[in-house]
């Protein structure tokens, strides 16, 4: 096969090998560029959906740029934010191996747009090469003249004080070339001279030499480059969201299981009366399930059963009644004006109340009647029920996604979203979101985000990873995870080295339990266990959250030998719960956010690394931010007492130097020694250790403790 080659620039021909006739002429545009740009991160699908980041993030960004021969580069980050006209440009630093790294704060919610510029660094190439013939005794006044020609065409880029101090580099660099041109030993050395503080202003020839290294010259050198040669990568985009994106707590509660009067039906203002225990747990995002109205039509029983009683309340997800649909609140629980005030209270406590999106509907739904086009239809005319095969659903109809009308229906659920923003919402936790097309949910998050960047919105989609990991990519703002089914140390470890590879648009929100979710090891581990899997949910990741009361008061009996559902589910009753029980766990979860809130190194996901035991049995870890560090143990063992040598990693330290850490949970305090510390964990009185390391302290120790 023939092959082309290229001959030359600008005019000149391509001739296709093994035929000797001219193909056609070449015409480049623009000037070569020499630099090549690659792998840049972060992104996502290689641009095609943004990456994350939070309000007080330093967003890095990293890339590989290099350039032919030997010349030195010079990388820079270019950023703006969406909204704004400017463009900021910052220097990149070397890495090594042509790794470049760049960063800038992300102070507001919105997206920032950035790309990474790399081209010829011409002054500090010469400035090198200078060094080196000096230093070889070569006569370089030629290259000073070289030089002087660059700092002049710097100096006409520039304007005001800058275009006068590098004119008056170009003129000292020019007059040392007219002296001796630095060709003596004195000379040379100052070419490496400390920079020089107080200007530009010199000419002798060891100044020269400093001023040549300074600080001040090369900012301002790089600062008026020319860039028509430069190569820029893509223009990358990140969506920062607010800091809660990055960390929060959250607590699931039933409102109709909120009264403090057994036998009545809570309401929405028993929830506004419930704020004082939410706020001393520690949460800051108080999720509602659905509270819309109920639909009666095939309404679930006790514990799903397909009869219901005359007073089973129904599934709050088999939403909507003749009092209306997915814009009504259940009468029952209240008004809408009891919902603003709820918003409002919660938000003077700091907390976010939090509501269930479920884009589907019970068959008394008012579009059932409205729009029979937005939902499937049998051969027979009937609409069919929810499944997922062997389960039905009878008393929810899913929404048909590819009926005729579904740009009307798309249109009626964004308009969903939106009343509750009106009504103050700002966060949503967004029901089974993998069964809708991932195109709707595209369309429907940014638009979303485009008029409230402020929003967040947690997908509760246990299903297979790529699936999850798609809906991120669209604009989900957390994620459930598969936490809740991963309890020996080797499947935490993976998973939460799976989660890393995908944290730049992926924000795992973990749940040790949901109304759906009650685990194996919950049924049967006892109070160790719920200890335990609340301590790794709360220092594991930055935001989890659990459904409650049911977690604290440790509920744990299943419906049935082998089945995830709770016997008596608050899903078909309303349940009464007595806060005040002596066993429970309400005062460690209040201590846990007390502890997350107050130790930075625990509100961000990626420094977590792993330490050794030597027991399988026990899981180390630590998180660090700045000289905040914490380091967490806990014993996966529910029955007996386990110990190991736990591998302090950077916090070891040396024959005769001991470290000091504080347990944050019980007040105790130890001094380490070495490199290693011996640990046991009962899990009759203490199954985990959340340690606080006091990183910048070294001391003598005659003993560990």
């Amino acid at each position: 096969m023939a092959r082309a080659r290229a001959l030359g620039w600008g005019g000149n021909e391509v001739q296709m090998e093994g035929t000797g006739a001219p193909a056609q002429r070449l015409e480049p545009a623009g000037v070569p560029r020499r630099a090549v740009i690659e792998d840049v991160k972060p992104t996502v699908d290689g641009g095609r959906f943004p990456a994350k980041a939070a309000v007080g993030d330093d967003v890095v960004v990293e890339a590989t740029a290099f350039v032919d021969g030997h010349d030195l580069l010079a990388c820079d980050l270019r950023v703006q934010r969406e909204g704004q006209p400017e463009w900021t440009t910052t220097d990149m630093a070397p890495l090594g191996n042509d790794r470049w790294r760049g960063t800038f704060h992300a102070d507001a919610v919105g997206r920032y747009r950035f790309s990474v510029r790399a081209g010829v660094d011409r002054f500090a190439t010469w400035r090198r090469d200078l060094v080196a013939r000096a230093d070889a005794g070569q006569d370089v006044r030629s290259e000073l003249l070289v030089g002087a020609a660059l700092l002049s065409k710097v100096a006409a880029r520039a304007s005001g004080a800058e275009k006068l101090s590098l004119s008056v580099a170009a003129d000292a660099v020019a007059t040392a070339a007219a002296r001796s041109g630095l060709s003596s030993p004195v000379s040379r050395s100052g070419l490496t001279s400390p920079a020089v503080p107080d200007g530009l202003d010199h000419s002798d020839e060891t100044t020269v030499g400093a001023m040549l290294q300074s600080a001040l010259l090369t900012a301002l050198v790089r600062r008026h480059r020319a860039t028509s040669d430069a190569t820029t990568s893509a223009t990358y985009t990140v969506v920062v969201d607010p800091a809660l994106a990055r960390f929060s707590t959250w607590y699931e509660m039933f409102p109709r299981s909120a009264s403090p009067e057994e036998g009545r039906s809570g309401t929405l203002a028993d929830v506004e009366a419930r704020l004082e225990y939410v706020e001393a747990l520690g949460a800051d995002v108080l999720y509602l399930p659905p509270v819309h109205p109920i639909g009666t039509t095939a309404r679930k029983g006790r514990d799903g059963a397909i009869e219901a009683a005359a007073d089973d309340p129904g599934s709050p997800w088999a939403i909507g009644s003749p009092e209306g649909g997915h814009c009504a609140i259940d009468p029952s629980l209240g008004t809408l004006d009891d919902l603003r005030r709820l918003v409002s209270a919660a938000r003077e406590r700091r907390i976010e109340v939090a509501m269930d999106v479920a884009f589907q509907c019970s068959p008394d739904h008012p579009w059932v009647r409205e729009h029979p086009e937005w939902f499937l239809h049998r051969p027979d005319g009937s609409i069919g029920c929810a499944e997922n095969p062997p389960k039905r659903y009878e008393d929810i109809y899913p929404l048909n996604f590819e009926n005729d009308d579904w740009w009307g229906l798309w249109l009626a659920l964004a308009g969903v979203v939106r009343f509750w923003i009106a009504q103050g919402v700002r966060v949503f936790r967004v029901d089974n979101p993998h069964t809708k097309p991932f195109a709707f949910w595209e369309w429907l998050l940014s638009s979303v985000k485009d008029e409230h960047p402020e929003v967040i919105l947690l997908s509760e989609a246990f299903t297979r990873p790529a699936v999850m990991y798609r809906l991120a990519k669209l604009g989900f703002t957390q994620s459930y995870t598969y936490f809740a089914w991963r309890n020996t140390k080797w499947e935490l470890e993976s998973y939460m080295a799976e989660l890393a590879g995908v944290s730049h648009f992926f924000r795992p929100n973990f749940w040790p339990n949901t109304p759906d979710i009650l685990t194996d090891a919950l049924q049967t581990g006892g109070t160790a266990t719920f200890v335990a899997r609340l301590v790794l949910a709360s220092t594991l990741t930055a935001s989890y959250g659990v459904y409650g009361p049911v977690f604290e008061l440790q509920e744990h009996l299943p419906r049935s030998p082998g089945s995830e559902e709770y016997l008596g589910s608050e899903k078909y009753a309303v349940r009464h719960w007595d806060l005040d029980r002596p066993d429970s766990l309400a005062p460690l979860m209040a201590r846990l956010n007390a502890v997350r809130r107050s130790h930075r190194a625990l509100q961000r996901n990626d420094t977590l690394r792993f330490h050794a035991t030597g027991n399988d049995q026990l899981i180390a870890y630590s998180k660090t931010w700045d000289d905040d560090a914490v380091l967490v143990i806990v014993n996966l063992d529910p029955a007996h007492r386990q110990s190991g040598w736990v591998d302090l990693g950077d916090f070891g330290r040396g024959p005769g130097e001991s470290i000091e850490v504080h347990d944050l949970l019980t007040d105790a305090r130890y001094r380490w020694e070495g490199s290693h510390s011996f640990v046991i964990l009962d899990p009759g009185t203490v199954p985990a250790h959340v340690l606080s390391i006091g990183v910048g302290s070294r001391s003598s120790s005659t003993g560990a403790s």
